[in-house]
């Protein structure tokens, strides 16, 4: 981070304002004054002014709403939304498939149960996605493929699989590119789609993101 930005984040400088713990960027969620006297967040931290952090976790965003802490925070005469949480989930979920739509052009996010279960098998896919509502029987046919490769592989976890969007979710924000079942593969867009999923599951933390049947953490 420069160094105009430390001093614009105060003394603390990533330190979450809720849990008073300092921790890493991608852990955290800045956020900063609106024109509008509103909280904002600054997913990419790149807005100018003061700054504050929030540890990514949607508990702890309500806290800091509940708790005012963003005016004492931002030194500000700032009003944060009933809704903060909620719009952080949101932003999230377009940063992830804003990223996705970037993996698909480079060729690193491909789509459709069959293309998903070659790239999984060939040990090319870095994690699955699946439509929340996606039906159970292609999902097992995706888990098999999962543990076959791990097995074969003897690797000593499996292909992460998220459940995050909705179908008409990713309508909304994929239009035409929408998916029951896809994949990330390696490269730099894929390797960002994968950062942001583990981002937004973070921040819903109640493990709703991660797919039936898989509990262990992916490779970070």
């Amino acid at each position: 981070m420069p160094e105009s930005r430390k001093k614009d984040d105060g003394e603390n400088g990533r330190m979450c304002i809720v849990t008073r713990e300092s921790g890493d960027p991608d852990a955290l969620i800045r956020f900063v004054a609106g024109p509008d006297g509103s909280v904002v967040a600054d997913l990419k931290r790149q807005l100018p002014g003061r700054g504050c952090w929030v540890k990514a976790e949607r508990s702890l965003v309500e806290k800091a709403v509940a708790k005012k802490l963003f005016a004492r925070a931002l030194k500000a005469e700032v009003k944060a939304s009933a809704d903060l949480a909620a719009e952080v989930d949101r932003l999230l979920m377009g940063q992830l498939a804003g990223m996705m739509n970037l993996a698909r052009k480079a060729g690193q996010f491909v789509t459709g149960g069959a293309n998903v279960d070659k790239a999984v098998r060939s040990g090319a896919a870095l994690a699955v996605f699946h439509a929340t509502d996606a039906a159970a029987d292609g999902v097992r046919k995706i888990d098999q493929a999962r543990r076959a490769y791990m097995f074969a592989a003897d690797e000593e976890s499996e292909i992460p699989s998220y459940r995050l969007l909705s179908q008409g979710e990713m309508e909304g924000l994929l239009g035409q590119n929408a998916f029951i079942h896809a994949c990330a593969l390696a490269g730099q867009a894929g390797e960002g789609v994968v950062k942001r999923a583990i981002m937004l599951e973070m921040y819903r933390g109640d493990g709703s993101g991660r797919a039936q049947g898989d509990a262990r953490q992916p490779k970070r």
